[in-house]
């Protein structure tokens, strides 16, 4: 199971459609407290988050996630443009375990959702 927290339609839509075609569980969150909550009660085996979102505050959930013995093993993932280094290196910092660009994401999301 994959709980992703993002706010973007068009890649809530691209990972729905993959997600349909393999047959995985994906839950969407589209608050920063609701997906933690959602995270800690489900326990997926993926966390994939949209770092572009500031309403989602990525940055926040991520230390949260990882800060929590509870949640400290689960993998994350986040997207981004690849031209904001800023964003990227504090998703690093906050912890996150993967970073791709939004193209390499989408390009990928398939093998991403296969685990």
């Amino acid at each position: 199971m994959i709980v992703c927290v993002l706010d973007d339609l068009l890649f809530s839509v691209k990972i729905s459609t993959a997600a349909k075609a393999i047959g995985a569980d994906i839950y969407f969150e589209r608050t920063p407290g609701a997906a933690v909550d959602r995270i800690k009660e489900k326990q997926p085996t993926l966390v994939i988050l949209d770092l572009n979102s500031s309403r989602l505050h990525p940055m926040s959930v991520i230390a949260d996630l990882k800060a929590d013995p509870l949640t400290k093993a689960i993998r994350t993932l986040g997207f981004v443009s690849h031209v904001q280094t800023d964003t990227i290196a504090a998703a690093r910092e906050a912890g996150i375990d993967e970073v791709l660009a939004r193209s390499a994401f989408a390009d990928r999301l398939g093998d991403i959702l296969k685990g």
